[in-house]
């Protein structure tokens, strides 16, 4: 289990981290999102041991990350910039993994060969960005870490390769109990792989909960009245409202069957719910109206 809890970082004054906390359950796979600089890639590096926090804490089952050898050979890190020396192969890269991670598995990285059809033996300088993150990808996997921190990890890959490569952390996840903390802006990705999600805005995390749970506590309503719209129960908490024409649509905070049974009494002609995105949760979760698209004239 990751745990971070009250993390603070600040640099020349300006706070990256805002007492935020974060807990990843063992074998999850958790996604990070939040609007571009939410925090999002500090506190991951002060997952991987690359940032000291100013205060707050960073433990992995129990044990503090910074300075660490022994939880960090646990851990494999895709960052968005991925570092390799300037003149390195792949294989020269996969002899420099080997010395750091006691359980790299060499089989694997063979059989691996066939997954992503790169050349081992080409400068990494002279792959495009997605061959590049493929490396990476190969790399990671062959390291055996019980934690995968991954931060916008599927960026320039081919569609084909993106389900690839999910298929095969998924993979871990289901056969080695492998814990996945992945930050990333594809939200219609991260809705597919993800059982637990945090929604980090200005340095602290908003909320986390399991996407299931956090789907079942928003709801979209579409529904038409007949004539003058009623006024809405006091009890309801609407989070964003449009209509076109006479169907009106409105997002709302809480429980569907408390929702539905209050808006029955307004006695409306039609009523549906409709199936939530993630983007949506994210857009409406950091603010509502105030956050959402703004219609501008030009």
């Amino acid at each position: 289990m990751i745990e971070v809890k009250e993390l603070v970082k600040t640099f020349d004054g300006f706070a990256a981290l805002a007492g935020a906390s974060v807990t990843v359950p063992q074998g999850a796979i958790y996604g990070l999102v939040g609007p571009n600089g939410a925090g999002k890639t500090t506190l991951l590096r002060h997952l991987t041991g690359v940032y000291r926090q100013d205060s707050g804490s960073i433990t992995v089952d129990g044990q503090s990350v910074w300075e660490n050898p022994a939880v960090k050979m646990r851990i494999a890190s895709i960052p968005d910039d991925w570092y390799y020396f300037m003149q390195a192969s792949l294989r020269d890269m996969m002899h420099y993994y080997r010395g750091f991670y006691p359980q790299f598995d060499a089989t694997r990285y063979e059989r691996l060969k066939a997954v992503f059809s790169l050349s081992d033996t080409q400068p990494i300088r002279r792959m495009s960005k997605g061959m590049q993150k493929q490396a990476a990808f190969w790399l990671a996997l062959c390291c055996m870490p019980d934690y995968l921190i991954l931060d916008e990890p599927v960026d320039g890959l081919d569609p084909v390769m993106r389900r690839q490569v999910w298929s095969l952390i998924l993979q871990d996840v289901s056969e080695r109990g492998t814990t996945v903390l992945v930050s990333s802006h594809n939200l219609r990705e991260l809705e597919d792989v993800c059982d637990h999600v945090g929604i980090m805005n200005k340095g602290t995390v908003l909320l986390e909960r399991s996407l299931s749970e956090l789907q079942d506590n928003t709801v979209k309503i579409q529904i038409v009245f007949d004539g003058a719209e009623p006024a809405l129960p006091e009890s309801l908490r609407v989070l964003h409202r449009s209509a076109v024409g006479r169907v009106q649509t409105i997002i709302f905070r809480g429980k569907q069957s408390e929702i539905e049974a209050a808006l029955a009494a307004c006695r409306p002609l039609f009523m549906e719910a409709v199936p939530l995105t993630l983007e949506e949760i994210f857009i409406y979760e950091l603010g509502g109206a105030d956050y959402a698209v703004k219609d501008i004239i030009l």
